[in-house]
Protein backbone atom coordinates (compact mmCIF):
# COMPACT_ATOMS: atom_id res chain seq x y z
CA UNK A 1 0.00 0.00 0.00
CA UNK A 2 1.52 3.66 -0.83
CA UNK A 3 2.34 5.92 2.23
CA UNK A 4 -0.31 8.49 2.22
CA UNK A 5 2.07 11.94 1.20
CA UNK A 6 1.72 15.49 2.78
CA UNK A 7 1.16 18.18 1.12
CA UNK A 8 4.36 20.45 1.14
CA UNK A 9 5.05 21.52 4.86
CA UNK A 10 6.73 24.82 3.53
CA UNK A 11 3.54 26.12 2.25
CA UNK A 12 1.29 25.60 5.29
CA UNK A 13 3.72 26.95 7.28
CA UNK A 14 3.41 29.93 5.07
CA UNK A 15 0.14 30.17 5.35
CA UNK A 16 0.20 29.30 9.47
CA UNK A 17 2.09 32.13 9.41
CA UNK A 18 -0.45 34.33 7.23
CA UNK A 19 -3.40 33.17 8.79
CA UNK A 20 -1.96 33.43 12.41
CA UNK A 21 0.31 36.31 11.68
CA UNK A 22 3.06 34.64 13.49
CA UNK A 23 5.79 36.14 11.15
CA UNK A 24 7.02 38.76 13.37
CA UNK A 25 7.11 35.99 15.66
CA UNK A 26 9.29 33.40 14.40
CA UNK A 27 12.47 34.11 17.08
CA UNK A 28 15.27 31.54 18.35
CA UNK A 29 14.58 29.86 21.23
CA UNK A 30 16.29 29.04 24.03
CA UNK A 31 18.10 25.64 23.82
CA UNK A 32 16.63 23.51 26.77
CA UNK A 33 13.92 25.57 27.34
CA UNK A 34 10.99 24.04 29.17
CA UNK A 35 12.71 21.00 29.63
CA UNK A 36 12.77 18.83 32.56
CA UNK A 37 15.50 20.09 35.34
CA UNK A 38 15.48 23.42 34.17
CA UNK A 39 13.96 26.54 36.13
CA UNK A 40 10.85 27.01 35.67
CA UNK A 41 9.84 29.69 32.73
CA UNK A 42 7.00 32.14 31.62
CA UNK A 43 5.18 29.71 29.37
CA UNK A 44 6.14 26.60 30.13
CA UNK A 45 2.72 25.15 32.05
CA UNK A 46 0.01 23.72 29.56
CA UNK A 47 -0.41 22.75 26.02
CA UNK A 48 1.93 25.78 25.24
CA UNK A 49 5.63 23.42 24.77
CA UNK A 50 3.69 20.65 22.77
CA UNK A 51 1.56 23.40 20.68
CA UNK A 52 4.96 25.12 19.92
CA UNK A 53 6.72 21.78 18.87
CA UNK A 54 4.22 21.09 16.24
CA UNK A 55 4.45 24.76 14.73
CA UNK A 56 8.22 24.21 14.79
CA UNK A 57 7.97 20.43 12.86
CA UNK A 58 5.16 22.30 10.57
CA UNK A 59 7.84 24.74 9.56
CA UNK A 60 10.39 22.27 9.07
CA UNK A 61 8.32 20.47 6.83
CA UNK A 62 7.83 17.27 8.96
CA UNK A 63 4.27 17.23 8.96
CA UNK A 64 4.24 13.68 9.92
CA UNK A 65 6.03 14.66 13.55
CA UNK A 66 3.81 17.35 13.61
CA UNK A 67 0.74 15.23 13.54
CA UNK A 68 2.69 13.02 16.29
CA UNK A 69 2.66 15.95 18.51
CA UNK A 70 -0.79 16.71 18.03
CA UNK A 71 -1.91 13.47 19.21
CA UNK A 72 0.52 13.89 22.25
CA UNK A 73 -0.95 16.59 22.58
CA UNK A 74 -4.76 15.78 22.40
CA UNK A 75 -4.08 12.48 24.73
CA UNK A 76 -3.42 14.63 27.28
CA UNK A 77 -5.88 17.86 26.91
CA UNK A 78 -8.67 15.69 25.18
CA UNK A 79 -10.87 18.33 24.43
CA UNK A 80 -8.49 21.36 23.48
CA UNK A 81 -10.44 22.47 20.53
CA UNK A 82 -7.19 23.77 18.75
CA UNK A 83 -5.76 21.18 18.80
CA UNK A 84 -8.49 19.16 17.30
CA UNK A 85 -8.43 21.70 14.57
CA UNK A 86 -4.78 21.55 13.43
CA UNK A 87 -4.67 18.01 13.32
CA UNK A 88 -7.57 17.86 10.71
CA UNK A 89 -5.60 20.56 9.15
CA UNK A 90 -2.52 18.39 8.95
CA UNK A 91 -4.97 15.36 7.59
CA UNK A 92 -6.16 17.39 4.72
CA UNK A 93 -2.62 18.69 3.99
CA UNK A 94 -1.86 14.92 2.97
CA UNK A 95 -4.57 15.50 -0.21
CA UNK A 96 -4.76 18.42 -1.33
CA UNK A 97 -3.44 22.64 -0.45
CA UNK A 98 -4.83 24.66 2.29
CA UNK A 99 -6.36 27.98 1.89
CA UNK A 100 -6.83 28.55 5.19
CA UNK A 101 -6.46 27.62 8.67
CA UNK A 102 -9.75 25.40 9.82
CA UNK A 103 -10.38 24.14 6.15
CA UNK A 104 -13.20 22.15 7.23
CA UNK A 105 -16.49 22.68 5.19
CA UNK A 106 -18.87 24.34 6.29
CA UNK A 107 -17.30 24.94 9.81
CA UNK A 108 -18.41 28.52 11.16
CA UNK A 109 -16.43 31.01 10.26
CA UNK A 110 -16.34 32.99 14.13
CA UNK A 111 -15.64 29.51 15.43
CA UNK A 112 -12.67 29.39 13.09
CA UNK A 113 -11.60 32.97 13.96
CA UNK A 114 -12.06 32.40 18.02
CA UNK A 115 -9.70 29.37 17.44
CA UNK A 116 -6.91 31.55 15.24
CA UNK A 117 -6.84 34.41 17.77
CA UNK A 118 -6.36 31.53 21.05
CA UNK A 119 -3.73 30.12 18.45
CA UNK A 120 -1.58 33.78 18.51
CA UNK A 121 -1.95 34.67 21.83
CA UNK A 122 -0.57 31.22 22.72
CA UNK A 123 2.23 30.98 20.68
CA UNK A 124 2.88 34.32 21.15
CA UNK A 125 3.13 33.77 25.15
CA UNK A 126 5.61 30.96 24.29
CA UNK A 127 8.02 32.80 21.74
CA UNK A 128 8.07 36.46 23.32
CA UNK A 129 8.56 35.73 26.70
CA UNK A 130 9.02 38.23 29.66
CA UNK A 131 12.66 38.36 30.54
CA UNK A 132 13.36 35.90 33.15
CA UNK A 133 15.41 38.73 35.41
CA UNK A 134 12.15 41.34 35.41
CA UNK A 135 9.39 41.55 37.66
CA UNK A 136 6.00 43.30 36.95
CA UNK A 137 6.51 47.07 37.95
CA UNK A 138 2.88 46.76 40.15
CA UNK A 139 4.69 44.34 43.14
CA UNK A 140 6.42 47.46 44.64
CA UNK A 141 6.30 45.61 48.31
CA UNK A 142 4.45 42.86 50.25
CA UNK A 143 4.06 42.64 53.43
CA UNK A 144 5.43 39.34 55.15
CA UNK A 145 2.57 37.45 55.75
CA UNK A 146 1.27 37.48 52.05
CA UNK A 147 2.24 34.92 50.35
CA UNK A 148 1.59 35.33 46.63
CA UNK A 149 0.18 37.90 44.04
CA UNK A 150 -1.16 37.64 40.72
CA UNK A 151 -0.80 39.88 37.88
CA UNK A 152 -2.80 39.37 35.15
CA UNK A 153 -2.12 40.58 31.09
CA UNK A 154 -5.41 41.54 29.30
CA UNK A 155 -3.45 42.17 25.63
CA UNK A 156 -0.86 38.89 26.14
CA UNK A 157 -4.43 36.65 27.51
CA UNK A 158 -1.71 35.44 30.32
CA UNK A 159 -2.52 35.42 34.23
CA UNK A 160 1.25 35.65 35.82
CA UNK A 161 1.42 33.84 39.57
CA UNK A 162 4.32 35.54 42.05
CA UNK A 163 5.67 33.74 45.38
CA UNK A 164 6.56 36.21 47.98
CA UNK A 165 10.39 35.49 48.78
CA UNK A 166 11.51 37.94 51.38
CA UNK A 167 9.93 40.58 50.20
CA UNK A 168 10.88 39.93 46.59
CA UNK A 169 8.38 38.46 43.98
CA UNK A 170 9.68 35.55 42.34
CA UNK A 171 7.93 33.76 39.41
CA UNK A 172 5.71 30.77 39.95
CA UNK A 173 3.81 29.57 36.63
CA UNK A 174 1.80 31.72 34.22
CA UNK A 175 -1.22 30.84 32.52
CA UNK A 176 -3.65 31.38 29.17
CA UNK A 177 -6.82 33.40 30.07
CA UNK A 178 -9.39 35.00 28.16
CA UNK A 179 -10.85 38.22 29.26
CA UNK A 180 -13.99 40.77 28.32
CA UNK A 181 -15.21 39.99 24.62
CA UNK A 182 -15.15 43.75 24.18
CA UNK A 183 -11.84 44.38 25.82
CA UNK A 184 -10.51 46.00 29.10
CA UNK A 185 -10.82 49.18 31.23
CA UNK A 186 -14.26 48.68 32.94
CA UNK A 187 -16.69 50.95 33.55
CA UNK A 188 -19.78 50.22 33.72
CA UNK A 189 -21.99 47.75 34.27
CA UNK A 190 -23.22 45.53 31.31
CA UNK A 191 -20.08 46.85 29.05
CA UNK A 192 -18.33 43.43 28.98
CA UNK A 193 -15.54 44.67 29.81
CA UNK A 194 -12.46 43.39 32.23
CA UNK A 195 -11.67 46.26 35.25
CA UNK A 196 -8.15 47.23 34.95
CA UNK A 197 -6.54 47.76 38.91
CA UNK A 198 -5.88 46.43 42.22
CA UNK A 199 -7.78 44.30 43.57
CA UNK A 200 -8.09 41.59 46.05
CA UNK A 201 -9.25 37.74 46.16
CA UNK A 202 -12.25 37.99 48.33
CA UNK A 203 -13.00 34.01 49.04
CA UNK A 204 -13.37 30.62 47.07
CA UNK A 205 -16.79 29.91 45.87
CA UNK A 206 -16.92 25.81 45.05
CA UNK A 207 -18.09 24.27 41.58
CA UNK A 208 -21.42 22.83 44.45
CA UNK A 209 -22.67 26.89 44.52
CA UNK A 210 -22.33 27.43 41.05
CA UNK A 211 -23.26 25.89 37.65
CA UNK A 212 -21.53 24.04 34.87
CA UNK A 213 -20.38 27.37 33.24
CA UNK A 214 -17.65 28.09 35.45
CA UNK A 215 -16.33 24.74 36.02
CA UNK A 216 -13.80 24.05 38.33
CA UNK A 217 -14.68 27.26 40.63
CA UNK A 218 -14.63 30.97 41.11
CA UNK A 219 -12.43 33.54 42.73
CA UNK A 220 -14.51 37.06 43.41
CA UNK A 221 -12.26 39.88 43.16
CA UNK A 222 -13.37 43.04 44.75
CA UNK A 223 -14.72 45.42 41.66
CA UNK A 224 -15.27 48.21 41.78
CA UNK A 225 -12.91 49.03 44.80
CA UNK A 226 -12.68 52.27 46.23
CA UNK A 227 -10.47 54.14 43.60
CA UNK A 228 -13.18 52.72 40.65
CA UNK A 229 -16.02 54.26 42.70
CA UNK A 230 -14.03 57.37 43.10
CA UNK A 231 -13.93 57.23 39.08
CA UNK A 232 -17.47 56.73 39.09
CA UNK A 233 -17.66 53.17 37.49
CA UNK A 234 -19.40 50.82 38.17
CA UNK A 235 -20.77 47.15 38.12
CA UNK A 236 -20.40 43.85 39.86
CA UNK A 237 -19.51 39.48 39.49
CA UNK A 238 -15.93 40.30 38.18
CA UNK A 239 -14.27 36.56 39.32
CA UNK A 240 -11.32 34.87 38.38
CA UNK A 241 -12.89 31.29 37.00
CA UNK A 242 -12.97 27.93 35.05
CA UNK A 243 -14.70 26.80 31.78
CA UNK A 244 -17.69 23.99 31.17
CA UNK A 245 -16.43 20.98 31.46
CA UNK A 246 -17.08 20.33 27.39
CA UNK A 247 -14.89 23.21 26.99
CA UNK A 248 -10.80 23.38 27.40
CA UNK A 249 -10.40 26.78 26.85
CA UNK A 250 -12.29 29.96 25.59
CA UNK A 251 -11.37 32.78 22.54
CA UNK A 252 -9.26 35.50 24.47
CA UNK A 253 -11.68 38.00 23.99
CA UNK A 254 -15.01 35.69 25.12
CA UNK A 255 -16.31 36.59 28.68
CA UNK A 256 -18.65 39.22 30.09
CA UNK A 257 -15.52 40.73 31.99
CA UNK A 258 -13.99 38.11 34.16
CA UNK A 259 -10.64 36.40 33.57
CA UNK A 260 -11.29 32.92 32.71
CA UNK A 261 -8.79 29.67 32.92
CA UNK A 262 -9.06 26.41 31.59
CA UNK A 263 -10.07 24.22 34.54
CA UNK A 264 -6.72 22.40 34.89
CA UNK A 265 -4.89 25.87 35.20
CA UNK A 266 -7.98 26.88 37.85
CA UNK A 267 -6.91 23.89 39.98
CA UNK A 268 -3.56 24.74 40.13
CA UNK A 269 -3.93 28.54 40.54
CA UNK A 270 -6.51 27.22 43.86
CA UNK A 271 -4.17 24.97 45.24
CA UNK A 272 -1.57 27.42 44.94
CA UNK A 273 -3.26 30.17 46.90
CA UNK A 274 -4.73 27.41 49.31
CA UNK A 275 -7.65 29.67 51.04
CA UNK A 276 -4.85 32.74 50.53
CA UNK A 277 -6.54 36.69 49.77
CA UNK A 278 -4.20 36.87 47.14
CA UNK A 279 -4.00 40.76 45.61
CA UNK A 280 -4.97 40.50 41.69
CA UNK A 281 -3.80 43.70 39.65
CA UNK A 282 -5.03 43.37 36.35
CA UNK A 283 -2.87 45.45 33.37
CA UNK A 284 -3.93 46.07 29.62
CA UNK A 285 0.28 45.28 29.49
CA UNK A 286 2.28 44.75 31.80
CA UNK A 287 5.76 46.63 32.51
CA UNK A 288 8.23 44.98 33.35
CA UNK A 289 11.52 46.20 35.74
CA UNK A 290 14.79 45.48 36.12
CA UNK A 291 15.48 44.33 39.65
CA UNK A 292 17.56 47.42 40.49
CA UNK A 293 14.90 49.55 38.97
CA UNK A 294 11.91 47.91 40.75
CA UNK A 295 13.92 48.18 43.86
CA UNK A 296 14.79 52.07 43.11
CA UNK A 297 11.13 52.53 42.00
CA UNK A 298 10.11 51.20 45.85
CA UNK A 299 12.88 52.85 47.73
CA UNK A 300 11.28 56.43 46.19
CA UNK A 301 7.70 55.31 47.26
CA UNK A 302 8.87 54.53 50.68
CA UNK A 303 10.62 57.69 51.33
CA UNK A 304 7.61 59.24 50.58
CA UNK A 305 5.32 57.51 52.78
CA UNK A 306 7.65 57.58 55.53
CA UNK A 307 8.13 61.62 55.20
CA UNK A 308 4.04 61.54 55.40
CA UNK A 309 4.28 59.37 58.37
CA UNK A 310 7.39 61.90 60.03
CA UNK A 311 5.35 65.43 58.68
CA UNK A 312 2.35 63.49 60.91
CA UNK A 313 4.31 62.78 64.03
CA UNK A 314 5.90 66.52 63.94
CA UNK A 315 2.65 68.16 64.51
CA UNK A 316 3.41 70.63 61.89
CA UNK A 317 0.15 70.76 60.31
CA UNK A 318 1.61 72.82 57.02
CA UNK A 319 4.05 70.26 56.17
CA UNK A 320 1.66 67.13 56.90
CA UNK A 321 -0.94 68.83 54.31
CA UNK A 322 2.19 69.43 51.85
CA UNK A 323 1.39 65.52 51.55
CA UNK A 324 -2.16 65.97 50.16
CA UNK A 325 -3.27 66.71 46.69
CA UNK A 326 -5.54 70.20 46.12
CA UNK A 327 -7.64 66.85 44.31
CA UNK A 328 -7.90 64.63 47.87
CA UNK A 329 -11.08 63.87 48.72
CA UNK A 330 -12.16 60.99 51.41
CA UNK A 331 -15.24 60.48 53.75
CA UNK A 332 -17.47 63.14 51.83
CA UNK A 333 -14.53 65.60 52.99
CA UNK A 334 -13.17 67.77 50.00
CA UNK A 335 -8.79 69.03 50.66
CA UNK A 336 -10.59 72.02 52.00
CA UNK A 337 -12.51 70.52 54.30
CA UNK A 338 -10.10 67.83 55.61
CA UNK A 339 -7.54 70.16 56.07
CA UNK A 340 -9.70 72.61 58.26
CA UNK A 341 -10.18 69.30 60.53
CA UNK A 342 -6.67 68.49 60.56
CA UNK A 343 -5.92 72.16 61.57
CA UNK A 344 -8.52 71.81 64.07
CA UNK A 345 -6.92 68.45 65.78
CA UNK A 346 -3.74 69.01 65.47
CA UNK A 347 -3.90 72.20 68.07
CA UNK A 348 -5.28 70.19 70.45
CA UNK A 349 -2.55 67.65 70.71
CA UNK A 350 0.68 67.53 72.39
CA UNK A 351 2.42 64.62 70.90
CA UNK A 352 1.85 62.43 68.01
CA UNK A 353 3.21 58.98 67.51
CA UNK A 354 2.54 56.75 64.60
CA UNK A 355 3.88 53.27 63.55
CA UNK A 356 2.77 51.34 59.93
CA UNK A 357 3.26 47.87 59.88
CA UNK A 358 1.82 45.33 57.00
CA UNK A 359 3.10 47.49 54.74
CA UNK A 360 1.47 46.42 50.88
CA UNK A 361 2.58 48.80 47.73
CA UNK A 362 1.35 47.89 44.13
CA UNK A 363 1.30 50.68 41.30
CA UNK A 364 -2.03 50.97 39.48
CA UNK A 365 -1.33 49.90 35.83
CA UNK A 366 -2.22 52.92 33.36
CA UNK A 367 -1.00 55.53 32.06
CA UNK A 368 -1.05 57.45 35.59
CA UNK A 369 1.63 57.29 38.05
CA UNK A 370 -0.38 56.04 40.96
CA UNK A 371 0.21 53.50 44.08
CA UNK A 372 -2.50 52.01 45.87
CA UNK A 373 -1.22 51.45 49.63
CA UNK A 374 -2.24 49.46 52.52
CA UNK A 375 -1.15 49.10 56.05
CA UNK A 376 -2.11 48.40 59.88
CA UNK A 377 -1.88 51.88 60.97
CA UNK A 378 -1.17 51.94 65.12
CA UNK A 379 -2.22 56.15 66.23
CA UNK A 380 -0.94 57.16 69.57
CA UNK A 381 -1.08 60.62 71.00
CA UNK A 382 -1.92 62.48 74.44
CA UNK A 383 -5.35 62.04 74.29
CA UNK A 384 -6.12 59.02 71.69
CA UNK A 385 -5.24 55.89 70.57
CA UNK A 386 -6.29 53.72 67.48
CA UNK A 387 -5.26 50.88 65.55
CA UNK A 388 -6.82 50.66 62.30
CA UNK A 389 -6.35 49.00 58.99
CA UNK A 390 -5.91 51.92 56.35
CA UNK A 391 -5.61 52.58 52.65
CA UNK A 392 -4.26 54.93 51.05
CA UNK A 393 -4.23 56.07 46.50
CA UNK A 394 -0.85 58.41 46.14
CA UNK A 395 -0.53 60.02 42.87
CA UNK A 396 2.76 61.73 41.20
CA UNK A 397 1.79 65.29 40.92
CA UNK A 398 4.64 67.84 39.56
CA UNK A 399 7.39 65.00 40.23
CA UNK A 400 5.88 64.24 44.58
CA UNK A 401 4.12 61.96 45.52
CA UNK A 402 0.94 62.99 47.08
CA UNK A 403 -2.12 61.55 48.39
CA UNK A 404 -5.41 61.45 46.28
CA UNK A 405 -7.40 59.32 48.81
CA UNK A 406 -7.46 57.25 51.83
CA UNK A 407 -10.07 55.79 54.02
CA UNK A 408 -10.42 52.68 56.25
CA UNK A 409 -9.17 49.20 53.82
Amino acid sequence: MKAARFFPGRTFARILRNALCLSSLLVPLAIGSGQSGDAVRYSDSGPEPMLEQVFRQIERNRLDLALDQVDALLHIWPNFRLGHLIRGDLLLARASALTTIGNAPNAPAERLADLRDEAVARIRAYRDKPPVDRVPRYLLQLPADQRHAVVVDTRRSRLYLYENVDGRPRFVADYYVSHGRLGSEKMREGDKKTPLGVYQVTGFLPPARLTSFYGAGALPINYPNAWDRKQGRNGHGIWLHGTPSDTFSRPPRASDGCVVLANPDFLALNNSLNGESVPVIISDSVEWLTLDDWQAERAEFNRALEQWRRDWESRDVERYLANYSPQFSAGGKDFTAFARQKRDVSASRQWIKVDIRKLSTFRNPGRDPLVVVTFEQDYRSDSLTSVMRKQQYWQKENGRWRIVFEGEA
